[in-house]
Order: structure tokens, then C-alpha cells, then sequence
């Protein structure tokens, strides 16, 4: 396909129209109104598409659940407070096992917040955010190319597993503007192995996420366990970026990371060997990955948009055997490369190391 000069949010509407998409729920809020917006217009010119603008969050997201328990690919998108209304929903379709495709580009919060991009919504995301055991597979893009590839690898995994997937951005993203190659999407074993138990086929098949035997509800949750542990071993995504020779690896992923090339690019200019290992998979989170690279790197430093949750994902991955920093900027704030590096100047010398966060 021709590369295209368009903006992230859109990138994202048409990648999930290309993947089969052809249920979308969702209710305005800024920075994603684009995606609805294009999804409005994109759903009408294909076979079978259905543009909803709900009453809610909620609902929007219940209205998911119904369209994936029907065995069509669906999708709903929202920002940070709009996605916290949403869980409920999120956490029925992990207890059904319904795949579906829930974007949240994120702002700054708690609460209402602001506009701004951030990263805060990290530790929702990534621990399935709702009530029960749950996972749901979470991507991170850090450009519009990925947007555009890891939308329509969200559909294929939601569909293999069974289960929900996040894209999680953040505003920045979703405004930016650059060009990006759509790839040809792969073919859907349609419809039977996707619908819910039949769904769909004719057959009468209850689709519950109530189970009040708790011997049963025990089952249940080991069942979604050891699913979790096969994505856990199957899924995993990271870059390694200027790593090879590095002495000091920096930890970010998303708009983060973008900030933190630009930052490695100045550290590298004033002699200080920095490389980067970002995860694109942040559930599951590429542990053994960042892990491996402990064997020969004893100084990482995590920096992200928020006041400090990757963090505690690269702790638990580290272990203590290596030194860990950080920096944050939450909020909304965006700091430039320029002061990451002059940060990370400040906490790392070359002969003792990185200052260590507590």
C-alpha cells in the first residue's frame, strides 16, 4: 500500500477498519474525539458496519460486549476518565472471554484532569483495571506507524486469545501527524471459532459472566490464568534502541520514549554511553527481556509521564541487581530531550552510577 501523511487518532480508525472492524461504540471526549468522528463516516462505506454514538461510556462499552458475544470484531475508544467508566464492561468481556479492542489515549488525571498528554492510566491498564482476576493484552505504540500495526495486531490477538486488548497512547500521540504504510491485514477464520460458545450460529448458548457456585468460579479464574501465563510467554514486545555498547539503559515506552531517543542522542554527544529498552507489550511486560539485559548493564533509569509506574514493572523485573533511577513528569507535562538529558546528567556519573529512586 502507498504511504499516507495522516493523524494518529485516524491512523487508528482506519488500521481497525482494515482488520475487519465493523462495531464501534463510543461517547466524545478529548484528546480521541477523532476516532469516533472518523469512524463515523468510515463504517458507513463498508459491508456490514455499524457506527454507534452511545448514551455513555457505559453503555458504549456493554454495547461491545454484544457485538463481540455476535461474533463481529469491535472496537470502542476514550481518554482516561472515560476508560474508568468503562471497566465494568472491560471486566465482563475478560470473564466471557469476548475478544474486543477498547484505545485509550490517555491525558493527565486524577479525575477530570486536562487535555494534556500522560501516562497515568499505566498501572490501570496493565492490571486488567477492574474488579476480579484479569488481564487484558496491552500495546504501547511510540509512533504512528505503530498505531496503525499494533491496531490491527490488536484484532488477531483479541481473536487468538479470546480476550480484550488495549491500545494504550496518549493524546500527543493521537494528534500527531506522520506518514504511515497500512499492511495487509490477515485473513479472519470467520465466523464459528469467534463467536461466544454459538453465539450466533443458531444454537441456544447462555454467554454469563455470573457464576455462583464458587467451586466453578475457582475453575473459571484458573482457566483465565493459565491463558495469562501463555500470553505471558508468547506475546512479549520490546526495541532495543542504541543498546549494544550502552553503560547506561534508559526505560520508556510511548511519547516517553520518543523523548528519550532525543535524549540519548544528546547524552551520546557529550560522551555518556546511554541506549534505551523500551516494551511495547506492557502487559504482558517483557520482564526476562529487560532481565537479560541486567547481565551486562547495572544502571537503568525509567522515565516516564506520570509520578512513577513503569517504575515499579522494572523493579520487579530487576530484582535488585541493578540500579534503578527515575523521572517523572506528570500531568500533562511534556519535558523536552534537552531536559531529560540534563536530568539524567544530574543522577548519573559514570563511576558510581545512577542515584538510585526510593
Amino acid at each position: 500500500m502507498n504511504k499516507v501523511l495522516m493523524q494518529g487518532n485516524k491512523v487508528i480508525g482506519e488500521a481497525a477498519i482494515l482488520a475487519g472492524c465493523r462495531f464501534y461504540a463510543g461517547y466524545p471526549i478529548t484528546p480521541q474525539n477523532e476516532i469516533p468522528e472518523y469512524m463515523s463516516e468510515r463504517l458507513r462505506q463498508v459491508e456490514g458496519g455499524v457506527f454507534i454514538q452511545s448514551e455513555s461510556e457505559i453503555a458504549a462499552i456493554h454495547m461491545v460486549v454484544g457485538a463481540s458475544a455476535a461474533g463481529a470484531r469491535a472496537m470502542t475508544s476514550s481518554s482516561s476518565p472515560g476508560i474508568s467508566l468503562k471497566q465494568e464492561g472491560i471486566s465482563s468481556l475478560a470473564a466471557c472471554q469476548l475478544p474486543a479492542v477498547i484505545v485509550n489515549m490517555m491525558r493527565g488525571g486524577p479525575g477530570l484532569g486536562n487535555i494534556s498528554p500522560a501516562q497515568g492510566d499505566y498501572f490501570q491498564a496493565t492490571r486488567g483495571g477492574g474488579h476480579g482476576d484479569y488481564r487484558v493484552i496491552v500495546l504501547g505504540p511510540a509512533t504512528a506507524q505503530e498505531l496503525a500495526d499494533l491496531t490491527m495486531d490488536a484484532f488477531d490477538l483479541a481473536d487468538a486469545y479470546r480476550t480484550p486488548v488495549m491500545i494504550l497512547a496518549d493524546g500527543m500521540m493521537g494528534q500527531m501527524m506522520e506518514p504511515v504504510v497500512f499492511k495487509e491485514p490477515k485473513p479472519r477464520v470467520y465466523p464459528e471459532r469467534h463467536m461466544m460458545r454459538g453465539a450466533g450460529t443458531g444454537k441456544h448458548k447462555i454467554i454469563r459472566g455470573l457464576i455462583l457456585d464458587p467451586l466453578e468460579m475457582e475453575e473459571h479464574n484458573w482457566t483465565l490464568e493459565r491463558k495469562y501465563r501463555v500470553i505471558a510467554q508468547q506475546e512479549t514486545r520490546h526495541e532495543l534502541y542504541r543498546a549494544e555498547d550502552a553503560e547506561l539503559i534508559l526505560v520508556a515506552y510511548g511519547t516517553g520514549a520518543r523523548i528519550a531517543k532525543g535524549a540519548i542522542k544528546r547524552l551520546r554527544e557529550m560522551g555518556i554511553k546511554a541506549g534505551l529498552f523500551r516494551p511495547i507489550t506492557l502487559w504482558p511486560f517483557p520482564t526476562a527481556e529487560l532481565r537479560e539485559l541486567a547481565k551486562r548493564n547495572k544502571d537503568f533509569m525509567v522515565f516516564e509521564l506520570s509520578t512513577g509506574q513503569v517504575v515499579e514493572d522494572v523493579r520487579l523485573a530487576l530484582q535488585g541487581y541493578a540500579r534503578i533511577g527515575f523521572h517523572g513528569r506528570p500531568g500533562g507535562v511534556v519535558p523536552t530531550p534537552a531536559e531529560l538529558a540534563n536530568v539524567i546528567i544530574r543522577q548519573y556519573d559514570p563511576k558510581q552510577g545512577i542515584a538510585e529512586h526510593q
